[in-house]
């Protein structure tokens, strides 16, 4: 007899039972036993019958429910296959990287989560609130990186804090400095991923470059660090970590005594001349594809109890991630930049991939949209200049309209390409930009060149961690007895 089926069915593996989604198959009646074929797998399988309506669990290993007859499913083992590397195969939320010695870092944590942490260490809920006070007052506005720097903090309390918990910094693993004042650092996590930063100073202005992804998944084309896998996101403390450890380089810590339980005397803690003023999250990575990390990160950075950069003073820069725009706005409230670098479909298709997915005219709208944009706090539109690809004057012209259409408080950055080894572009030639500068700003909207900094020591987007990969231990080891011996 045949018999029509109903069942959700699954695969027995090593590890329990794997669900294969739901199906209806057709099976012939053998004793209670039914030979079917997988469509799916194109395997053939046997299945029992378990009855109608059935819900439980199966060998302990799995429990379903279902409103219909099911079917256990039997398959032979197969080994699953490995995903190669120290990777995430999906980047997920993580706030604290596992260290070795089993110790927290507290870099990247809230206050409330510092507290969660000291009381789940074994101090009652009111003194852990109280020292997570202390603590994130030391780390953030202060910039200690020891415990026993901590001078209200009683002393028998300190080797307490330092047993279980750690006050990171990422690793230098390379520094370069450039003629013209720009510097970039290759820093590793705790889990041994590299990633960068770069400190790029100005007459008027700082600002740091900083990271939110090691690696990307955008594949940008014109983009060195396009050309890299994604390992994985970086963490809220990787990513404050590189404004801390830049003010570290900078000597940009306030200086002298100053215990919370004290008067503030802004004259005695505030870093006189400071050289960082600016960050812009146009490192590696796009930092959308990492929001609530990026999120966390920046209040941090934003909050007036610890390093407190004004919100004005920050810039998030994405390729268009539509969906996650309207919520920056609203839930961080920095100044957006668009990486836009096109404007017809096909160009931008190419060169930006994720315009394949999210289209110009989407993107332009979502920025139209973008809470908190005015003529005071424009939208920084990001171009750079390819030759013979987006150059044209017909293109300034089209950019020009596109604003102008979508009504955008803009202003657009024109960015020589800076070639890297193996790139299809090359540079659009001083005169053409200059062109395609001149039609926009005839337009009314603002469109400066941006000047090429830092390019003696490879300051092109990603261009530094790929030459440190290539290099071996020693001879990083021998560059850093050199820079040693220099200073």
């Amino acid at each position: 007899m045949e018999t029509n089926w109903t069942f959700k069915h699954y695969a027995r593996r090593p590890h329990g039972f794997y669900r294969m989604g739901p199906a209806i198959h057709r099976g012939s009646d053998k004793s209670g036993r039914f030979i079917l074929k997988i469509i799916h797998a194109g395997l053939a399988v046997s299945v029992n019958p378990l009855g109608d309506a059935w819900a439980g669990t199966l060998d302990g290993d799995f429990s379903f429910r279902s409103a219909a007859p099911i079917c256990e499913v039997l398959m032979t083992d197969t080994t699953l296959m490995t995903i190669p590397g120290q990777v995430d195969p999906v980047p997920v939320v993580r706030d604290i990287t596992p260290r070795d010695d089993g110790r927290v870092d507290l870099i990247g944590l809230p206050k409330a989560r510092i507290a969660e942490l000291f009381a789940d260490a074994g101090l009652d809920t009111k003194q852990a609130k109280l020292r997570a006070k202390q603590v994130f007052h030391w780390l953030y506005h202060r910039g200690v990186i020891e415990f026993e720097a901590m001078t209200d903090i009683a002393k028998t309390m300190r080797p307490w804090l330092t047993q279980r918990f750690v006050i990171g910094r990422p690793e230098i693993v390379e520094a370069q400095h450039s003629t013209d004042g720009t510097r970039k650092w290759l820093l590793r996590t705790a889990d041994g991923h590299d990633f960068e930063m770069v400190f790029i100073p100005d007459a008027d202005r700082g600002t740091l470059c900083v990271s939110s992804q090691i690696g990307c998944t955008l594949n940008c084309t014109f983009c060195h660090t396009g050309t890299m896998r994604l390992v994985r996101n970086l963490t809220p403390g990787e990513i404050v970590g590189q404004v801390m450890l830049a003010r570290d380089a900078l000597g940009e810590w306030p200086k002298g005594r100053m215990d919370i339980s004290e008067v503030e005397d802004e004259a005695e803690y505030t870093a006189d001349g400071r050289l960082l003023t600016n960050i812009v999250m146009m490192g590696m990575g796009e930092p959308l594809y990492n929001f609530d990390n990026v999120r966390d990160a920046l209040k941090l950075v934003m909050d007036g109890g610890g390093l407190a950069l004004s919100k004005r003073r920050i810039t998030l820069s994405t390729s268009g991630v539509v969906p996650a725009m309207a919520r920056c706005g609203e839930e961080i409230g920095v100044n957006l930049a668009v990486s836009l670098h096109a404007v017809t479909k096909n160009v931008r298709d190419e060169i930006v991939p994720i315009n394949r997915k999210f289209g110009i005219d989407e993107l332009l709208q979502a920025c139209a949209d973008y809470p908190g944009a005015s003529n005071a706090r424009r939208i920084t539109f990001e171009y750079v200049m390819l030759k013979d690809k987006n150059d044209s004057d017909a293109d300034a012209h089209e950019l020009v309209r596109l604003l102008r259409h979508y009504k955008l408080p803009a202003k657009v950055n024109l960015i020589p390409f800076n070639p890297w080894p193996g790139s299809n572009y090359e540079c659009s030639t001083p005169e053409r930009i200059k062109r395609f500068s001149d039609i926009v700003f005839e337009g009314g909207i603002s469109a400066p060149v941006r000047t090429p900094r830092g390019r003696d020591i490879d300051a092109a987007c990603g261009q530094l961690k790929t030459a440190a990969e290539k290099k071996t231990r020693a001879q990083l080891d021998r560059e850093v007895a050199e820079a040693a011996s220099a200073s």
